[in-house]
């Protein structure tokens, strides 16, 4: 599932290829996804101009001129393919999940603009579109959602606050969407390695500067993944050619048996079912 990272690479791709354009026509080929596809949602796009290509966690939000807002979820499965009219498109993924290439089947949704079109493809159909009318409802739409680990709200106060009370172990709440929005299982362990935390260590035995680091290194992970362009799990290229390349520098995700990459650390990764997610730690330098 693309975390955060991976989600901002496409925002990326599409604000540059489709902000200011204006939607000349919207193909729905299927609308059984997660949500239902509603009946009007082709006249609330065509005719709309994208004034951005924005981003909340792992939400994109297209900008639209009458300042209402289209969500776009991509789920467990979901790309989202960039193709031209009069070119021969051999990468058309604006991600690196699944093909890079647009396939044959699963294309429920296209979103047609003068010279190029954007396709949705979900094999599983876990994800979503959603018309949201105005930035009041935007907000109230997100209001469930903790801060992302940008977010000056993600602040030390904020964190001894929520985890006031609370009994679970760090690896599930870095988890929880409610809590920070955008960490995945991936970039969790990341973010745990760095920090020297064991991943089932009791949010209740947490020090100051425990809290600190989480801090510090959500956004040092996230941020390094986003410059390489997320994790491209599969090696494969998206539109412009190059590859996700955070997967190089995993220090203990999908590690498992092999030596800790810490200096001078004689600890073997290993794998460990948390919150029914694969979690990866060293075993001697995350006490």
């Amino acid at each position: 599932m693309p975390e955060l990272p991976e989600v901002e690479v496409v925002r990326q791709s599409l604000n540059k290829k489709i902000k200011k354009k204006k939607v000349k026509r919207v193909i729905i080929r299927n609308r059984n996804l997660r949500f239902k596809i509603p009946l009007n949602f082709s006249n609330l796009l065509e005719n709309k101009k994208i004034t951005k290509v924005d981003r909340f966690s792992k939400y994109l939000i297209l900008c639209l001129c009458n300042k209402s807002y289209c969500l776009i979820h991509l789920g467990m499965s979901g790309t989202i393919h960039i193709v031209y009219k009069n070119k021969k498109n051999l990468l058309t993924n604006s991600s690196f999940y699944n093909s890079p290439k647009l396939p044959n089947k699963h294309n429920h949704v296209e979103i047609i603009f003068k010279n190029l079109k954007i396709v949705y493809n979900d094999p599983r159909r876990f994800g979503f579109f959603q018309i949201i009318q105005n930035s009041y409802l935007l907000k109230k739409r997100f209001a469930h959602l903790g801060p992302e680990p940008f977010n000056s709200k993600f602040n030390l106060r904020y964190i001894s606050t929520y985890f006031k009370g609370k009994k679970k172990n760090i690896k599930s709440f870095l988890l929880d969407q409610n809590f920070v929005s955008g960490i995945g299982n991936i970039y969790a362990s990341e973010i745990l390695f760095l920090s020297r935390l064991n991943p089932k260590k009791k949010i209740s035995s947490l020090e100051y500067q425990d809290c600190k680091k989480i801090i510090i290194n959500s956004k040092k992970i996230l941020l390094d993944a986003i410059k390489k362009g997320g994790s491209s799990i599969r090696d494969f290229k998206n539109l412009s050619g190059r590859n996700g390349s955070f997967q190089k520098d995993f220090k203990v995700y999908n590690r498992e048996g092999l030596n800790c990459k810490r200096s001078k650390c004689l600890g073997i990764i290993k794998k460990k079912i948390i919150s029914n997610r694969s979690t990866f730690f060293c075993n001697i330098c995350q006490i």
